[in-house]
């Protein structure tokens, strides 16, 4: 079974994730929950209301039975299957327990209407205790589709990054055959690199998110490979459909862009989201083996893509290593039952 953290963060702050509100933010701002990359440590930095700290941080509670709480709107919509509650820097300041609730809102309610009483929350995680210093990994067996979720802090104390893993479900007319061409790799949508030859420099799911890069780090990058081969990675569409048009983007990438690469697709709708079973079914070729030039934008379409069958995953080879910045698959979806 695949372990949670290799889905998407649905609470990425490049998905459009927002911290919505909190209870108490007296010592550091909630904002800092979704932002991205790992907490930092400034030794001896203070502010007018005490240590500095990379994180959400409420002050110190003196009443008993109550507790702190902070609601994120999702990046994207989606069942969540485990959350990563970072505690990283907070050695005498973290809570000693959280809890999670749920939420499918539509439209963009604000922070008072998700704080009253109308707002139908759900628990989907349980309290569970948490260590200072660490990144808690927390299964979530409860999964509903999710627009929006409330962190719950027992009693107090500081949290610094909160990433929310889980499989994406948009909105249904996202994915409607009337709306055209949408990019069925996309992450928003609901696509999902299921697995890659290798990720070294750069983690497979950064093809799929939106907008282009904004450093090198942000994109699909491999070792140099030694050994004969090439690299290759397999995505699953975030609906079944037919490939019109295909994106590679090796922005950035100037000295370490593949020299080549090749699209195969394969139809497997009953593959799951963790079945990599697909990666034995039959391949058909979509593009041939085809040059790329280093940070730069290729379109390809017919006659490039020989192929007009509907299909379920695509998988990219790139020859005989490097790095991608984009990856999008741009076709229409099938109709749906």
């Amino acid at each position: 079974m695949t372990h949670f953290t290799e889905l998407v963060d649905l609470a990425a702050e490049r998905l459009g994730a927002t911290v919505i509100a909190a209870n108490d933010e007296f010592f550091a701002p909630k904002e800092s929950l979704t932002k991205p990359g790992a907490a930092e440590w400034r030794e001896g930095e203070y502010t007018e209301r005490g240590k500095w700290m990379d994180g959400w941080e409420t002050r110190r509670r003196r009443d008993d039975g109550q507790f702190d709480w902070c609601i994120i709107k999702l990046g994207a919509p989606g069942i969540v299957h485990g959350v990563i509650v970072d505690t990283s820097f907070f050695r005498g300041n973290y809570p000693e327990a959280c809890s999670i609730d749920g939420c499918e809102v539509s439209g963009a309610p604000s922070a008072e209407e998700l704080a009253s009483p109308a707002t139908k929350w759900r628990d989907i995680l349980a309290k569970a205790s948490l260590r200072g210093d660490v990144k808690n990994e927390l299964i979530v067996h409860r999964g509903a589709r999710s627009t929006h979720l409330r962190l719950n802090i027992f009693p107090d104390g500081g949290v610094a990054r909160l990433r929310v893993h889980g499989e994406v479900v948009p909105d249904a007319w996202r994915l409607a055959p009337e709306r055209g061409e949408v990019d069925l790799a996309s992450a928003e949508l609901g696509g999902r690199v299921l697995a890659c030859s290798d990720m070294f420099y750069g983690h497979r799911h950064n093809m799929i998110m939106p907008g282009r890069s904004t450093h090198m780090g942000d994109g699909w990058e491999t070792k140099r490979r030694r050994t004969a081969g090439n690299d290759w990675s397999i995505v699953r569409l975030a609906a079944p459909g037919v490939i019109r048009r295909i994106e590679v983007d090796t922005d950035r990438f100037k000295g370490n862009a593949p020299a080549a690469c090749s699209f195969e697709v394969s139809s497997s709708p009953a593959a799951s989201a963790g079945d990599l079973g697909v990666m034995a079914t039959t391949w058909h070729e979509l593009m041939p083996r085809t040059p790329l030039q280093p940070n730069a934008r290729h379109i390809f379409f017919a006659p490039d893509l020989r192929s007009s069958e509907e299909v379920t995953h695509v998988r990219m080879h790139i020859f005989p290593d490097g790095g991608i910045a984009r990856l999008r698959l741009y076709g229409t979806p099938a109709a749906r039952p």
